[in-house]
């Protein structure tokens, strides 16, 4: 089976890029420790410092739904309202060559 990679965009209110930038650094540790990870790094656009992405990869789909269920995310989820102006997900397949 194929890995999975997740392409996340998110982009913080004006005025609350410091706290989105928290908020988003907390998940790294959490996340680096759930079943089936295998990358997860967080970026910074360097023309909009509103804007952040992550750039996941986990080893199927299972793995990731069970990343999305655990405490660290739903606590994310939570603060969505109030920090981010606008959040897209991106599932991709990896396409391997033999």
């Amino acid at each position: 089976m194929p890995r999975l990679t997740v392409v996340a965009t998110i982009v913080a209110k004006p005025g609350q890029e410091a706290a989105t930038e928290e908020v988003l650094k907390a998940l790294i540790a959490p996340t680096r420790q759930d079943p089936g990870y295998i990358r997860y790094d967080l970026h910074r656009d360097l023309e909009n410092p509103r804007a952040f992405l992550f750039y996941e990869t986990w080893e199927n789909q299972a793995a990731l739904d069970a990343h999305l269920d655990t405490p660290h995310l739903e606590a994310f989820k939570a603060r969505i309202p109030e920090l981010l102006e606008s959040l897209d997900i991106r599932l991709l397949e990896q396409i391997t060559v033999s």
